[in-house]
Protein backbone atom coordinates (compact mmCIF):
# COMPACT_ATOMS: atom_id res chain seq x y z
CA UNK A 1 0.00 0.00 0.00
CA UNK A 2 1.46 3.42 -1.03
CA UNK A 3 1.18 6.16 1.58
CA UNK A 4 2.37 9.65 1.78
CA UNK A 5 3.53 11.54 4.87
CA UNK A 6 3.78 14.83 5.15
CA UNK A 7 6.41 17.05 7.56
CA UNK A 8 7.34 20.53 8.14
CA UNK A 9 4.56 22.78 8.75
CA UNK A 10 4.87 24.96 11.43
CA UNK A 11 3.54 28.59 12.79
CA UNK A 12 6.32 31.39 10.91
CA UNK A 13 5.78 35.21 11.00
CA UNK A 14 5.02 36.98 7.99
CA UNK A 15 8.53 37.31 5.84
CA UNK A 16 9.96 33.94 6.97
CA UNK A 17 10.52 30.90 5.37
CA UNK A 18 9.24 26.98 6.30
CA UNK A 19 10.33 24.11 3.82
CA UNK A 20 7.99 20.86 3.33
CA UNK A 21 8.62 17.79 2.92
CA UNK A 22 6.08 14.83 1.31
CA UNK A 23 8.26 11.41 1.63
CA UNK A 24 6.09 8.28 -0.69
CA UNK A 25 6.72 4.96 0.58
CA UNK A 26 5.37 1.44 0.13
CA UNK A 27 5.40 -0.41 -3.35
CA UNK A 28 5.94 1.66 -5.49
CA UNK A 29 6.90 1.30 -9.24
CA UNK A 30 6.88 4.28 -10.26
CA UNK A 31 5.83 8.10 -9.47
CA UNK A 32 5.02 10.80 -11.98
CA UNK A 33 4.05 14.14 -11.18
CA UNK A 34 4.24 15.34 -7.82
CA UNK A 35 2.49 18.47 -6.11
CA UNK A 36 1.69 20.50 -3.36
CA UNK A 37 -1.91 21.56 -2.96
CA UNK A 38 -3.17 23.94 -0.11
CA UNK A 39 -6.51 24.36 2.05
CA UNK A 40 -7.38 27.43 3.85
CA UNK A 41 -10.64 27.58 6.23
CA UNK A 42 -13.75 28.26 4.39
CA UNK A 43 -12.51 27.72 0.26
CA UNK A 44 -11.57 25.26 -1.56
CA UNK A 45 -8.17 23.46 -1.62
CA UNK A 46 -6.23 24.80 -4.32
CA UNK A 47 -2.90 23.76 -6.43
CA UNK A 48 0.07 25.11 -5.78
CA UNK A 49 3.30 23.89 -7.43
CA UNK A 50 3.66 20.87 -9.55
CA UNK A 51 6.60 19.11 -10.49
CA UNK A 52 6.93 16.35 -13.44
CA UNK A 53 9.87 13.27 -12.50
CA UNK A 54 11.97 15.39 -15.13
CA UNK A 55 11.97 18.35 -13.17
CA UNK A 56 9.48 20.57 -15.34
CA UNK A 57 7.37 23.05 -12.75
CA UNK A 58 4.22 24.98 -12.70
CA UNK A 59 3.15 27.53 -9.29
CA UNK A 60 0.33 29.25 -8.21
CA UNK A 61 0.64 32.67 -9.73
CA UNK A 62 0.05 33.93 -6.19
CA UNK A 63 3.29 31.91 -4.95
CA UNK A 64 5.63 32.61 -7.63
CA UNK A 65 9.24 33.77 -7.24
CA UNK A 66 8.54 32.81 -3.60
CA UNK A 67 7.99 28.92 -3.70
CA UNK A 68 10.34 26.61 -5.08
CA UNK A 69 8.94 22.71 -5.54
CA UNK A 70 11.53 20.43 -5.86
CA UNK A 71 12.00 16.22 -5.56
CA UNK A 72 14.61 13.62 -4.94
CA UNK A 73 13.35 10.80 -6.84
CA UNK A 74 16.29 8.74 -5.62
CA UNK A 75 13.99 9.24 -1.75
CA UNK A 76 10.72 9.37 -3.50
CA UNK A 77 10.47 12.63 -1.95
CA UNK A 78 8.88 16.08 -2.86
CA UNK A 79 9.75 19.46 -0.89
CA UNK A 80 8.05 22.56 -0.92
CA UNK A 81 10.28 25.51 -0.18
CA UNK A 82 8.24 28.81 0.94
CA UNK A 83 10.36 31.75 0.83
CA UNK A 84 8.57 35.41 2.12
CA UNK A 85 5.62 33.47 3.83
CA UNK A 86 2.52 36.31 3.99
CA UNK A 87 -0.65 35.53 6.44
CA UNK A 88 -2.52 34.22 3.56
CA UNK A 89 -0.39 31.67 2.78
CA UNK A 90 -2.22 30.07 6.09
CA UNK A 91 -3.77 26.72 5.02
CA UNK A 92 -3.42 22.95 5.53
CA UNK A 93 -0.53 21.73 2.97
CA UNK A 94 -1.42 18.45 1.32
CA UNK A 95 1.11 16.68 -0.67
CA UNK A 96 -0.22 15.24 -4.12
CA UNK A 97 1.76 12.26 -6.43
CA UNK A 98 0.21 9.99 -9.21
CA UNK A 99 2.03 6.98 -8.27
CA UNK A 100 1.55 3.39 -9.86
CA UNK A 101 -0.98 5.18 -12.39
CA UNK A 102 -2.99 6.39 -9.22
CA UNK A 103 -3.98 9.67 -7.76
CA UNK A 104 -2.93 9.77 -3.82
CA UNK A 105 -2.65 12.35 -1.23
CA UNK A 106 -1.30 13.39 1.92
CA UNK A 107 -3.10 13.79 4.89
CA UNK A 108 -2.06 17.54 5.53
CA UNK A 109 0.36 19.11 7.86
CA UNK A 110 -0.68 22.94 8.76
CA UNK A 111 1.17 26.49 7.50
CA UNK A 112 0.32 29.64 10.06
CA UNK A 113 1.57 32.54 8.97
CA UNK A 114 1.23 35.27 11.98
CA UNK A 115 1.06 39.18 11.16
Amino acid sequence: QVQLVESGGGLVQAGGSLRLSCAASGSILGIGVMGWYRQAPGKQRELVATITSGGGTYYADSVKGRFAISRDNAKNTVYLQMNSLKPEDTAVYYCNAFINRSNYWGRGTQVTVSS
